[in-house]
């Protein structure tokens, strides 16, 4: 079975998409696929297709939905069935029971070895934050440039998705965007603050009280002898701070600011960004 999560929902068995059209067995996959191989409890799915006000026919109605994903997951074990069974395991054929479990008190999605590209993802991740560590900043940027491009679009896009799948989608797009954070951290210590000035343009204005990447686009303007331009940065991202979330900005952005006050120089050197990272206001302070 292969798993993709980070942009349109896709799943896939013996190659065949199991993709329900409807809604709500579709949010069922997509929890399922999220926790693959691991069992999902019943009453954390009901919450998910009806939240705090589930119908009396809740578990008959998401017993139906369970039903109509085998169907699907059978179809595609039956047409990658040819000659000796792709889908055969040491006991015989496997079927759609055997991919999708019925588990005391809930339902598990078996992996059987696929694919999930939330899976690389933390692989390639944690590969660039140990070469971060380790002070490999190009091994660090190029494997955290390959888990970034593993995503298709915002997590599960076309999933209508409820509580649980909203705070599963809000921490896996809080991994990306330390993910994106680490890797222009990584190109900042390779110097290659003038071909960040682009990418990081746009994120600050999508994450307009993002301290950390502020922060990274202030050094990496002053490296480029832009430095009247880093402070007004620091003056934007200060308004928005003050009147969004009625704070200051941290104490390690504005000794970042002061540094490039008194600096004599147009481009002296300047400590990495990474001081003015961290805080619960830097987590997916996203605006639109």
């Amino acid at each position: 079975m292969d798993i993709d999560v980070l942009g349109p929902l896709g799943v896939r068995v013996n190659g065949v998409a199991v993709m329900p059209s409807a809604p709500k067995p579709r949010k069922v996959l997509a929890l399922l696929a999220l926790h693959v191989d691991r069992v999902v409890p019943v009453g954390l799915l009901v919450d998910e297709l009806w939240g705090e006000r589930p119908p009396r026919s809740a578990r008959t109605t998401l017993q139906t939905y369970v039903l109509q994903l085998r169907e699907l997951i059978g179809a595609a074990l039956e047409s990658g069935r040819t000659g000796v069974a792709s889908g055969a395991g040491p006991d015989g054929p496997v079927s759609a029971k055997d991919v999708l479990v019925t588990a005391p008190g809930g339902y598990l999605l078996r992996g059987g070895g696929g694919s999930s590209d939330v899976r690389e993802f933390d692989r390639l991740a944690g590969m660039g934050y140990r070469a971060m560590d380790g002070e490999d900043f190009a091994g660090a940027a190029r494997s955290l440039r390959e888990a970034l491009a593993l995503w298709g679009g915002s997590a599960l896009a076309d999933v209508r998705v409820g509580a649980q799948l909203e705070v599963e989608v809000c921490r896996l797009e809080e991994a990306r965007l330390c993910a994106l954070y680490q890797r222009i951290e990584a190109d900042l210590r390779l110097g290659r603050h003038r071909e960040l000035l682009g990418e990081l343009t746009v994120l600050v204005s999508r994450y307009r009280t993002h301290e950390a990447l502020h922060g990274q686009f202030m050094l990496a303007l002053y490296r480029s002898g832009r430095r009247s331009e880093a402070l007004s940065v620091y003056q934007r991202l200060r308004q928005a701070l003050v009147r969004d979330l009625g704070l200051e900005p941290s104490a390690g952005l504005r000794r970042l600011q002061q540094t490039m006050i008194q600096a004599s120089e147009p481009t002296p050197h300047i400590a990495r960004t990474g001081a003015v990272s961290g805080g619960p206001r830097d987590r997916l302070a996203r605006v639109g």
